[in-house]
């Protein structure tokens, strides 16, 4: 899958993902244990696409390269990429990419009675109110994150 860069930001540099191409990678067809070694068995091979595994709305499917450590706690690590889908309404609880104040960020939603807040899930960061007078746009909620190696 080739990614084309749309735009460079200070917290995250987004893609658009060419799926004109599909790329067939083997997936074994039994589990692979992560306890206790179970004896060989035969693999029944079987193949993936991560196209058609990750995306369900594919025009409005975008990625974008986290910059930053505001969302450690919830697994989102520096260099990440996000699987964004814009096809997706938010809900209360989502990590979604926002667009405040004309900079995006990635943040939990959280609806409360008094306000609109975006959480970040690493307690040296603070919760961001979104108040009336604040430019905001739910970009598109995180539907999958892939992390780099460590």
């Amino acid at each position: 899958m080739k990614l084309m860069r749309i735009r460079t930001g200070t917290t995250l540099d987004f893609y658009a993902a060419d799926l004109t191409t599909t790329l067939e990678l083997p997936l074994s067809g039994t589990g692979i244990s992560a306890g206790f070694p179970s004896p060989a068995e035969d693999f029944a091979e079987v193949s993936l696409d991560l196209n058609k595994a990750l995306i369900r709305h594919p025009a409005a499917t975008f990625y974008a390269r986290v910059k930053g450590t505001s969302m450690t706690d919830a697994g989102i690590l520096d260099g990440d990429l996000l699987v964004i889908d814009k096809a997706v309404d938010p809900k209360d609880g989502d990590i979604a990419v926002c667009f405040l104040d004309g900079e995006f960020t990635v943040k939990r939603i959280s609806m409360q009675a008094d306000a609109l807040y975006l959480m970040p899930a690493n307690d040296e960061f603070k919760p961001i109110p979104v108040t009336g007078e604040s430019e905001f746009l739910v970009w598109g909620v995180v539907t999958f994150v892939i992390h780099k190696p460590r």
